[in-house]
């Protein structure tokens, strides 16, 4: 029991330190919100893809266990994404409101805090299986937000055209996705490894990706909206802290996962609801303060379920 408190603290602690050193930076004035937005441009469209290219190219991973996993992540994700879809449609009474719930519940913060966590629990090893992962789940993620964010739009030019050619656009400019498929190109050409000088600058770029990113996600914590959650907002956030983790790990149960695989399955779907998650809610006109809130109270809380889960998979040899 010790020993799996020992590795939940020490898989979870990193990352609350450094979204600490974060929120204390905003609250001295030295992260400023110019500095946040061009730090997660930078993180986002040079950093992360880095990490997740080489992540891939460097590992020996047994896709066919893979699969495995990725298939029951999509389940995950559509069990979750269907469940707040009717629970919304009977609860939730506004548009705006709607698409914004079912996206908080849904969408997991995987390429921040999901693979630090995976990075911290299972080292290299880990951090492959867990690109791989988000690579093809962030697509799905993509697909889901547009689909449920799309009726809040009244406008005539607003067809499901217009929104299937956004989709392609989102996912075909995304630099995490064209990182992840320019690595699955590279693998299969069987072309030399990479050394030297291109090796060691995208190491360099990518030891930055997540101690920065997490620093970011630190320091856009709004307290007045983690303290003072609405009642929905806090719904949404049940549904991602304590039913999206369960049902994670009854399907990873249900698929035979175990070890590294079922903890990559359980981290991930355990993450906080995703930042991109409010972006998406502004551009497309859903109820962005409703969004705010969602991810300020589970990017603090959540952290804190993913270590009493991880605890307790660990203590049941499940992790």
């Amino acid at each position: 029991m010790i020993e799996a408190i020992v590795f939940a603290i020490t898989i979870v602690l990193p990352n609350l330190a450094l979204m600490g050193l974060g929120f204390f930076m905003q609250r001295r004035g030295e992260a400023s919100q110019a500095f946040i937005d061009q730090a997660s441009s930078f993180v986002f469209n040079y950093c992360l893809p880095c990490l997740l290219f080489f992540s891939v190219v460097d590992s020996e991973v047994d896709y066919g266990k893979q699969f495995t996993l990725i298939v029951a992540g999509i389940l995950v994700t559509f069990i979750l994404f269907i469940g707040a879809e009717l629970y919304a449609k009977r609860f939730v009474s506004r548009p705006a409101d709607q698409g914004v719930f079912v996206q908080g519940v849904f969408r997991s913060n995987m390429a921040i805090i999901g693979l630090a966590t995976v990075a911290n629990a299972y080292g290299e090893r880990g951090l492959s299986i867990g690109a791989v992962y988000m690579g093809v789940v962030t697509i799905l993620f993509n697909i889901l937000a547009v689909i449920t964010l799309s009726r809040v739009s009244k406008s005539v030019d607003d067809t499901w055209v217009s929104r299937s050619t956004m989709i392609i656009k989102k996912l075909f400019t995304n630099p995490l996705i064209l990182a992840l498929l320019a690595a699955f190109t590279y693998k299969a050409l069987m072309l030399p490894p990479l050394t030297g000088v291109i090796h060691t600058t995208g190491d360099l770029l990518a030891a930055v990706a997540l101690p920065l990113a997490l620093i970011c996600a630190g320091a856009s914590i709004n307290l007045k909206s983690m303290l003072h959650p609405s009642g929905l907002s806090m719904q949404a956030s049940i549904g991602r802290i304590v039913v999206a983790p369960m049902i994670a790990i009854a399907v990873g149960l249900a698929f035979g996962l175990s070890g590294v695989h079922m903890g990559v399955l359980f981290l991930m779907v355990a993450s906080p609801t995703a930042a991109a998650s409010y972006v998406m809610a502004k551009a497309m006109g859903g109820n962005d303060i409703l969004a705010a809130n969602i991810l300020a109270f589970t990017t603090v809380v959540g952290m804190f379920g993913m270590a009493i889960g991880a605890a307790t998979l660990r203590v049941l040899g499940w992790m």
